[in-house]
């Protein structure tokens, strides 16, 4: 299949979670991906055979390759000089060390789009830092907006620093694909988990940024508009949105809730979150007497958005989620056929693909392959495997 990133080469070295996820969104539309990994001893298998590690690399080949030695470094400039794109996640002092850094690089191929994703940014105080999602979760403010007012700070639930900064960085990278179908120059693209965390705050930055205010936890509310959050409903919990004066007048009409309509202390946006308080349990009270699944048939039949609260499980059940047939088929030798999640991006002259092209790799898996491609005989690769240059095997390949 044609799809609109096959003519480009993209050599992965990342690690952890955000940059892989990058990497992700180009190898799941088409790109050749070459993910460079150093050489371990022991079981080469690992947690490469678990959910996490197939959900980010699959559509990937594997190069098993010692950037250290002199020949796994010519190797890899050989690489560099026929590549695309380049991601890595590396200290700075540790891709200076290695001579895999941008500077160095682009002396061997200046159309090269070399992309960079670190915890807190290439330069400054922190550069040097080690970091992780929930690190950045607290420094960048999220965790004292989440959760219920007065019981401390939460993290989210998911890696959203991680995963943030990999689709802004992936965005990146085709920003800089487009500018170079003009200029014929590559340039460096860079971003950080801590840059990415600040982005995504979003509004409640923005009432920092323009007036001072330092917004709390507002639980499952919404921090300015009312009524919007979660509600008692006869069997468990709703979530709806009724914050608009024309929201609100349809939900009164929808729920026979005449007293509610007419109620001076509502009958704006300001009044409304003035006394939100009161205004929940009067809305409590109301969604309380009926079932989830009747809430959320009246309401969203009235123009008010509203939906159940699922688990993971349920959420898959739904049958629009079951329309949208998120899933894709990964086929591995081992683990045999199962399903990950496909790419979310939906285009009319391109369509998804029906499976994966290729499950998450076993270190090494391609090396051979890939060398071959690189146009070295067999002599030669047979002289890097056996002195540790490179790790794989003629078999596998």
């Amino acid at each position: 299949m044609d799809l609109p990133l096959s003519p480009y080469t993209v050599l992965d070295l990342t690690i952890a979670r955000a940059g892989p996820t990058a990497v992700r969104l180009l190898s799941d539309w088409g790109a050749n991906v070459i993910r460079i990994e150093a050489p371990v001893e022991g079981d080469i298998a690992g947690n490469r055979h678990g959910p996490d590690s197939q959900n980010l690399h699959r559509n990937k080949r594997s190069l098993c390759l010692d950037l250290k030695s002199a020949n796994g470094h010519e190797v890899f400039l050989d690489l560099v000089r026929q590549a695309d794109i380049l991601v890595e996640n590396f200290r700075v002092d540790v891709k200076h060390r290695l001579g895999i850094d941008y500077g160095t690089l682009v002396e061997h191929n200046p159309a090269l789009i070399y992309a960079s994703i670190a915890g807190f940014g290439q330069a400054g105080p922190y550069a040097q830092r080690p970091a992780v999602d929930q690190v950045i979760q607290g420094m960048s403010g999220l965790m004292s907006i989440t959760g219920e007012p007065e019981r401390g700070p939460m993290r989210v639930g998911i890696a959203v620093s991680d995963t943030s900064a990999g689709m802004f960085l992936g965005q990146a990278i085709l920003l800089a694909l487009l500018q170079r179908q003009r200029s014929g120059e590559g340039q460096w693209v860079h971003t950080s988990l801590l840059e990415a965390m600040l982005c995504k705050l979003d509004f409640q930055a923005a009432r920092y940024t323009m007036s001072g205010e330092v917004a709390g936890q507002e639980g499952n509310n919404h921090p300015t508009l009312s009524p919007m959050g979660v509600f008692h409903s006869a069997d468990g919990l709703v979530n709806l949105a009724a914050s608009t004066d024309k929201m609100f007048r349809a939900f009164c009409r929808a729920m026979d809730a005449d007293e509610l309509a007419s109620d001076p202390a509502y009958a704006s946006v300001a009044k409304r979150l003035q006394h939100r308080e009161a205004l929940w349990e009067r809305v409590n009270d109301i969604t309380r007497r009926h079932p989830t699944a009747a809430l959320v048939e009246r309401l969203n039949e009235a123009g008010i958005p509203c939906g159940p609260i699922n688990d993971i499980g349920q959420a898959f059940a739904d049958p629009q989620v079951q329309h949208l047939d998120m899933t894709r088929t990964a086929r591995h030798p081992e683990l045999g056929d199962f399903q990950l999640l496909r790419s979310p991006i939906n285009m009319s002259a391109c369509a998804q693909v029906a499976d994966f092209a290729r499950p998450g790799p076993e270190l090494g898996q391609h090396s051979v392959e890939i060398l071959k491609e690189l146009q070295y005989s067999d002599e030669r690769i047979d002289q890097l495997l056996a002195e540790g240059s490179v790790r794989g095997s003629q078999e596998n390949d």
